[in-house]
């Protein structure tokens, strides 16, 4: 079977690669669609990110859904050709954290294409990919590329789950790319009154308005349009911050109210924080670092119509032609969620 695998930056290349079967618990699938996420970008421009560097080759890819090819010994529950979305998230359920249920924050987690262990765990972008029964949830009713989206939306469920009481409050995100927007449908699924967005690229901006932002505001071009929300200690009451870039922490927290919440989405590195500021206001920063029980219920939401994923994406290619589907997902000015079509 072919498969996506990372060398170094700028060094993706389709390979061949055995394939494998399943055993007691496990299933076999085919996989369907993959989605080129922000850290698999990294991976792919700049061999990583932050202190997290490429040291050997590493099959790329943790945004996947899949058909159901072959059952393993005990396996019930799933059918032979039946749709799933195939959740990264491989807890060892017996750590400390794990019996805490911090299934995130797991000591053995095995997350699909991250080279933050070494060995690199390997990822999910290739052909045929044995897992875990229990990380396959049934996807009946949604597309390929839908249920390929459970994985990122499951990252905002859980940051709106740690931003807490979400009904009628006033919210800030900072960047607008996949995480950005899909925190506005979660914030406004969860009660949102308000919610303004702000970005770089005229292009994810609109796409921002579309999934529901009341305000747009572009920082490049107008970069004191936030200052109005900073007046008598500040507006709003929930900073989704998806950026990863100090700017936009600094701006936000300059538009909290006193004892609003900073929810940290965005991984770009260590950032100065104005700790003045956070103090003064009594802010809480919350960070939000993947997930676990919310990719079920992400894939729930989207088979109810509560939460439409489809206007996200924007482009999807074939696996020959793979790693333009990176190319595209490095554009901002024309792309929000590149997938790869498998199968």
């Amino acid at each position: 079977m072919r498969a996506i695998v990372a060398h170094a930056a700028k060094d993706l290349r389709i390979e061949e690669h055995p394939a494998a079967s399943p055993g007691r618990g496990e299933v076999k699938l085919r996989l369907a669609t993959g989605g080129v996420c922000g850290s698999d970008l990294h991976y792919y421009n700049h061999g990583g990110f932050g202190t997290v560097r490429l040291k050997e080759p590493m099959i790329l890819g943790h945004e996947v859904s899949a058909y159901v090819e072959e059952l393993g010994e005990g396996v019930s529950g799933l059918e032979i050709g039946q749709l799933v979305a195939v959740s990264p998230s491989r807890p060892c359920r017996t750590c400390r954290y794990c019996q805490q249920g911090l299934h995130n924050q797991c000591l053995n987690m095995r997350f699909y294409g991250s080279a933050m262990p070494f060995p690199h765990i390997q990822g999910a972008f290739r052909e045929s990919l044995v897992a875990d029964a229990i990380q396959c949830v049934p996807a009946d009713g949604l597309s390929a590329g839908e249920a390929a989206m459970a994985e990122p939306l499951a990252v905002t469920l859980h940051a709106t789950r740690r931003a807490g009481e979400m009904l009628g409050k006033r919210v800030l995100v900072t960047g607008c790319g996949p995480i950005g927007l899909l925190s506005i449908l979660a914030a406004r699924r969860a009660g949102a009154a308000e919610i303004v967005a702000t970005d770089l690229s005229d292009f994810t901006l609109q796409m921002a308005k579309a999934a529901g932002a009341d305000r747009t505001i572009n920082t490049k071009d107008e970069p004191e349009a936030l200052t109005a929300y900073s007046a008598d200690k500040g507006t709003f009451d929930v900073l989704y911050e998806c950026s990863g870039a100090a700017v936009a922490l600094a701006g936000g927290i300059a538009a909290l109210r006193p004892r609003g919440v900073i929810v940290q989405l965005g991984l770009g590195g260590d950032m100065s924080l104005p700790m003045m500021a956070i103090t003064a206001k009594e802010l809480e920063l919350r960070g939000s670092f993947r997930f676990h029980k919310e990719f079920a219920v992400g894939v729930g939401l989207m088979q109810k119509g509560l939460i439409d994923v489809k206007p996200l994406i924007t482009h999807t290619v074939a696996l020959d032609d793979a790693i333009s589907a990176f190319e595209i997902a490095s554009d901002r000015s024309k792309a929000m969620k590149a997938q790869i079509r498998f199968s």
